[in-house]
């Protein structure tokens, strides 16, 4: 396997799950869900949460993410930020609407002054997300 840079989502009040399968409707593929419980975690408050989750997509991307454990500070929403960028207007535009539900668009997804439509939103999770839809170049 090549090397790669992805996404990690860390998540608080055992959100992850839901947050990942939420990513998941929206981007397809296939989505691995791992407890804490299942990797043998001797606390029982730890047996459901998310020690790993990974999203695969058909499109190539990969996000993976998890819930933080007792001990580990959370930041919502600052540390990261998810880039969902190509040429693919309609997928791309599909994602952002779906992404924008029930959160807060930061800046609205339309052309900005290098030629590309783009935007940024923060998800109902808390998860900071831009948007590039490329235009091509003559």
């Amino acid at each position: 396997m090549a090397s790669r840079l992805n996404p990690y989502i860390a998540f608080a009040d055992g959100n992850a799950r839901t947050a990942m399968e939420f990513y998941h409707s929206i981007l397809g593929g296939k989505l691995d869900v791992n407890t804490f419980g299942q990797f043998g975690a001797p606390d029982p408050a730890l047996a459901d949460k998310v020690m790993h989750a990974q999203l695969e997509t058909g499109h190539g991307f990969t996000l993976m993410g998890a819930d933080t454990p007792p001990g580990m500070e959370h930041v919502p929403g600052n540390t990261i930020a998810v880039s969902l960028s190509g040429d693919d207007a309609d997928d791309l535009r599909g994602w952002w609407e779906k992404l924008a539900e029930g959160g807060t668009v930061t800046l609205p997804l339309e052309k900005q002054m290098w030629g590309d439509e783009f935007g940024t939103l923060k998800d109902k999770f808390g998860i900071e997300w831009m948007v590039n839809i490329v235009t091509p170049r003559s």
